[in-house]
C-alpha cells in the first residue's frame, strides 16, 4: 500500500469518527445544519490536499476542527453574519487574533456532548419524513457518504442526495432551532430519534428489498448511534431499552443466514453462533432500563422478549408463555397489528398452532397488513404445522408474491414447494 493510499484511508477513518463532532460544534455557532456540514466538508477537503504532503497530524480531529473554525470565520465575514452576531460572539477580528482564543472558538470547543445531542434531535426532527431523517442521521452522525447510504437502502444515489438536500433545506426554512427540546416536546422528539435509529437497525437486520437479507453494517451503525445517545442521555430508560434490543438481536446475525446468504429461521439457528458478548451487553442495558423505571416502555418490553430467546438454549426450552405475556403488554402500550401477529406466533409456540391460527385469522382484514408478507407467511407456517399443506402452500405463495427481498422471496417459494410435496405425499 502506498503512503498516499494509507493517508487517504486514515483520513476516511478520522472523518467517520470526527465528522459528527465537527458538524455539531459548527451548527451551534452558525445555527444551520446544512452550512455546518459544508464547513466540515471544506475542512476534509483541506486535509485531503495537505496531509499527503505534510503527514497526518498527531491529533487529526483537532486539526480538522481548527480548519473548520477558520472556514467558519471566513464564511461569517463573507456573509456578514459576524455583524449580526457581534454582540453574542463578542468577537473582534484583529484583537482576538493576537489573544489566541476567541469567544467564537470557546463556543465551538465547549459542551461537545450537548452539541451531539442537539444534532441528533435536529436530524431526527418530526418535520422530516422517516426516510429523510434516516438518511440525514446517517450522513451527519454516521459520517456516511451519499453513495454509502444509497447502497445501504438500495435506493438510487440521486434519490438519497435529494432527500438529504431537501431535509437540510426544510430544517433551514422552518427555522428549526438547534437545541434539545424540553418537557413534552422532548419526549415526542426522543421518540422520533429512537424510531429513526431502530429503523436503520431493522433495515440491516431484515432488509426490505434487494439481494441480501441482512446488512450488518447498518446494524452496526444503528448500535453505534444508540451508544452515543445512551452516553448523552444517561437517565432515559427507553434509550437503554432500544440499545438492549438492538444488541441482543444483533447477537444472532451470524446465525441468521447460510454461508450463501439464505435465511435461517430462529428454530433452526445454531445458537452456539450467537454472540455472547452482545448478549451480555444487551442484558446489562436492559437491566439499566428497568432500574431507571422503564421496564414497561415499548423498547424495553421488546428487549425483554429478545432476552427470553437469548437465555434459552433451544427453541423448545424458550419461555413462550412469558413471551406471549410480554407481547400482550406491548400491545397495550404500542397498539399495532404487527405486535398482535407476533403475539399470535408466541401463543402458537406456547399453546399449539391452532390457538395461534385463531389469533392470526382475526387479523385477516387489517388494512395495515393487507400487503404485509409476514401475515400469510405466519399463517402458512401454522397451517403447515397443522398438516393443512394445500392451504399452507397458497399462503406461502402469496407471501412470496408480496416479499420485496430476493432472498426472502426465494425462501418462501421453497416453503411453498415443500408444502406441495407434503400434500402430494399425504394423498
Amino acid at each position: 500500500m502506498t503512503t498516499a493510499t494509507h493517508i487517504h484511508r486514515t483520513i476516511e477513518a478520522v472523518w467517520r469518527i470526527e465528522s459528527a463532532r465537527l458538524i455539531a460544534g459548527l451548527a451551534r455557532m452558525v445555527r444551520d445544519v446544512g452550512l455546518a456540514e459544508e464547513l466540515a466538508q471544506d475542512a476534509l477537503v483541506t486535509a485531503l490536499e495537505r496531509w499527503p504532503e505534510s503527514g497526518v497530524p498527531d491529533n487529526p480531529g483537532a486539526w480538522l476542527m481548527t480548519a473548520a473554525k477558520h472556514r467558519a470565520i471566513d464564511q461569517l465575514r463573507r456573509k456578514k453574519l459576524i455583524e449580526r452576531k457581534h454582540e453574542a460572539l463578542a468577537y473582534e477580528a484583529e484583537g482576538e487574533a493576537e489573544d489566541g482564543k476567541s469567544e467564537l472558538e470557546t463556543m465551538l470547543d465547549d459542551d461537545i456532548g450537548d452539541d451531539l445531542l442537539r444534532l441528533i434531535f435536529t436530524a431526527c426532527h418530526p418535520v422530516l419524513s422517516a426516510e429523510a431523517r434516516a438518511a440525514l442521521t446517517l450522513r451527519l452522525l454516521g459520517g456516511l457518504a451519499t453513495d454509502e447510504i444509497a447502497r445501504a437502502f438500495l435506493v438510487p444515489e440521486p434519490t438519497i442526495s435529494q432527500r438529504i438536500v431537501r431535509a437540510k433545506r426544510t430544517l433551514s426554512e422552518k427555522q428549526i432551532p438547534f437545541e434539545v427540546p424540553r418537557g413534552e416536546e422532548r419526549n415526542e422528539r426522543l421518540a422520533s430519534v429512537l424510531e429513526v435509529i431502530y429503523l436503520i437497525f431493522n433495515e440491516g437486520y431484515a432488509a426490505t428489498s434487494g439481494d441480501d437479507w441482512i446488512r450488518p453494517e447498518l446494524c452496526n451503525e444503528a448500535m453505534r448511534l444508540g451508544r452515543v445517545l445512551a452516553g448523552l442521555a444517561p437517565q432515559e430508560p427507553e434509550v437503554f431499552g432500544l440499545l438492549a434490543l438492538m444488541e441482543i438481536q444483533a447477537s444472532r446475525l451470524h446465525a441468521r443466514t447460510t454461508p450463501t446468504g439464505e435465511p435461517i429461521l430462529l428454530a433452526d439457528q445454531d445458537r452456539s453462533r450467537w454472540d455472547p458478548l452482545l448478549i451480555r451487553r444487551g442484558l446489562a442495558e436492559l437491566d439499566r432500563a428497568e432500574k431507571l423505571g422503564g421496564a414497561h416502555g415499548p423498547y424495553a418490553l421488546q428487549a425483554a422478549i429478545a432476552a427470553c430467546h437469548a437465555r434459552a438454549r433451544t427453541i423448545e426450552t424458550t419461555d413462550w408463555t412469558r413471551i406471549a405475556t410480554l407481547y400482550a403488554e406491548l400491545a397495550q402500550v404500542l397498539p399495532s397489528p404487527v405486535v398482535e401477529l407476533n403475539r399470535a406466533v408466541a401463543v402458537a409456540m406456547a399453546s399449539g398452532p391452532a390457538a395461534g391460527l385463531a389469533l392470526v385469522d382475526t387479523l385477516a382484514n387489517e388494512p395495515l397488513l393487507r400487503n404485509y408478507h409476514l401475515l400469510p407467511s405466519v399463517r402458512g407456517d401454522l397451517l403447515s404445522r397443522l398438516e393443512r399443506h394445500a392451504e399452507a402452500r397458497e399462503e406461502f405463495e402469496r407471501a412470496a408474491s408480496l416479499a420485496r427481498n430476493t432472498r426472502e422471496r426465494h425462501f418462501l417459494q421453497q416453503r411453498a414447494a415443500a408444502c406441495d410435496e407434503a400434500n402430494r405425499a399425504s394423498h
